[in-house]
């Protein structure tokens, strides 16, 4: 694996280059390349690209901002794919997936095939007023009460199966301890997931027609463990929007990844998927 820093406009992308052949770039945020590593494994036959967003993992920043707008997010991978030799098939996820989303919109040239897997976006839902209020909630505990009580909260937001209803925020955020996690605040505050770098990714506007307008092929994709949480709403009702149903996908929101962060999925299984998929 090579790993190069491509200089963009205020920043300095790490981005890793693996394996040859037709190439399949995997995005995340705010995880970066790190969390694909069980994934990669699975596409020896590929070339596979990786990258750190902007101020997350090995990529700094100098633009002087601590916000992940899409919009920056997919100019720094529309200058990585250019640096790499597109078009790709991308898979992305979480954050990334609306990132991947507004790149093929505004870059149409650059991806053949997107899997979008459990893109957050609020606005697509009927109970989007709903679901902004119970993403407020779990912002508002970790700039209260610091990293445990902001997870505790987010944990209880993403898990939570259907529309957030008056019985959803009757319910007392649930005790850090619960999920064995630390209730001392330890005073930081630039968490990329529970803090406000990440406010206008959850509210992206989605670009419908110019997406249907794209020559890319397009994939919602859903964990069939997601059930009806959050992001799997948002990829159901994204689908919708632009007149396709979700693929389901093998376990769960992280389902492609091994054990690097705690929480494995099943990334053997999810490949065949995602081979399956792309075609």
């Amino acid at each position: 694996m090579e790993t190069h820093v491509l200089e963009t406009d205020g920043a300095a992308i790490t981005y890793d280059v693996s394996g040859e052949g037709r190439p399949l770039m995997m995005i995340g945020q705010p995880m970066d390349a790190s969390g694909f590593t069980a994934l990669r494994a699975q596409f020896p036959d590929r070339k596979v690209i990786t990258y750190d967003p902007r101020g997350i993992g090995r990529s700094t920043r100098s633009d002087g901002r601590t916000d992940n707008t899409p919009q920056t997010q997919a100019a720094d991978v529309h200058a990585v794919i250019q640096a790499v030799g597109g078009p790709v098939d991308l898979f992305a996820s979480s954050g990334g997936a609306v990132t991947a989303l507004e790149l093929v919109a505004a870059y149409p040239g650059d991806v053949l095939t997107l899997v979008a897997h459990e893109p957050p976006l609020i606005d697509v839902l009927p109970d989007a007023a709903a679901a902004r209020k119970a993403r407020d909630a779990f912002m508002d505990a970790y700039q209260a009460k610091g990293q445990g009580a902001g997870m505790a909260a987010f944990l209880h937001m993403s898990s939570h199966q259907g529309e957030y209803t008056d019985e959803y925020f009757a319910q007392p955020l649930p005790d850090p301890a619960q999920f064995g996690m630390p209730s001392e605040d330890d005073g930081k505050r630039d968490d990329p997931l529970l803090g406000t770098a990440s406010l206008a990714i959850t509210d992206y506007q989605l670009r419908v027609q110019d997406l249907i307008a794209a020559p890319a092929r397009i994939v919602l994709a859903v964990g069939e463990e997601t059930g009806d949480a959050f992001t799997a709403r948002t990829a159901r009702h994204t689908a919708t929007l632009l007149g396709q149903e979700a693929v389901v996908f093998p376990s769960h929101h992280g389902g492609f990844m091994g054990g690097e962060f705690g929480y494995a999925g099943k990334p053997e299984e999810f490949a065949v998927k995602l081979r399956e998929v792309l075609g």
